[in-house]
């Protein structure tokens, strides 16, 4: 896929909220259509400013250093931007994170859960909070495991003092993802949570169908990287 050119940013929107909307038909009883987070990640100001012009104002970014080099003037000039970190988190980025985004998606660590709740205090933000979970097992993943995702999300909220919402993953590369998907939305169930980040570029339609609530979109918005 090409990289998007300003011009078409509006049709590319479009195109993925249409097929965000054909998927959420599929679902009997659905309540409201997914949220739609468009992963800025690598792409500068210049390539975001024609989707915030199209109408998007959710977007993603994996690292807090990159999203400090844009975000905060475009932060300024599109004040109801919502910006949620969907990358790891270190601790010495904490300040950093809380000052600039508005939800963070990847909580996997008891360091950072307690890091975050004490800057939240400092700082009078106390953003919402998803738990990601290593869903697949993967030894090279960030994530909490499975067996102790109840755990801890009832120790962010108890002792860390997070405002935990939901639950984030990413499934296996190289296989089907529907199955991994459907175990976030029971694991989801099980701890109270309403929320689901789940699905991107190549599956966000299956993510939808079995659950999600937030799907983070990329290369199909943007087009590729680099």
């Amino acid at each position: 896929m090409d990289r998007a050119t300003p011009g078409d940013a509006a049709l590319r929107l479009a195109d993925i909220n249409a097929r965000i909307d054909r998927a959420a038909s599929r679902i009997e009883g659905r309540q409201a259509a997914p949220k739609l987070v468009a992963v800025s990640k690598t792409f500068d100001s210049e390539a975001i400013a024609p989707l915030i012009a199209a109408g998007q104002r959710v977007f993603g970014e994996n690292r807090v250093q990159e999203a400090q080099t844009k975000w905060p003037g475009l932060k300024a000039e599109n004040p109801d931007i919502e910006l949620h970190l969907i990358g790891p988190l270190q601790t010495n980025k904490v300040k950093d994170a809380v000052a600039l985004f508005d939800v963070i998606e990847s909580v996997d660590r008891d360091k950072l859960a307690g890091a975050l709740g004490r800057e939240m205090e400092k700082q009078g933000r106390h953003l919402p909070c998803l738990v990601q979970v290593n869903i697949g097992d993967e030894p090279q993943k960030a994530g909490i495991a499975i067996a102790e995702t109840q755990g801890f999300v009832a120790r962010c909220r108890d002792e860390h003092g997070l405002d935990v919402v939901g639950l984030m993953c990413i499934p296996p590369l190289e296989e089907p993802p529907g199955p991994y998907f459907g175990r976030l939305v029971q694991l989801a169930d099980r701890c109270g949570l309403a929320v689901r980040s789940m699905g991107m570029s190549a599956d966000f339609e299956t993510a939808i169908v079995l659950g999600a609530t937030h799907v983070r979109v990329g290369s199909a918005l943007f087009g590729s990287r680099g």
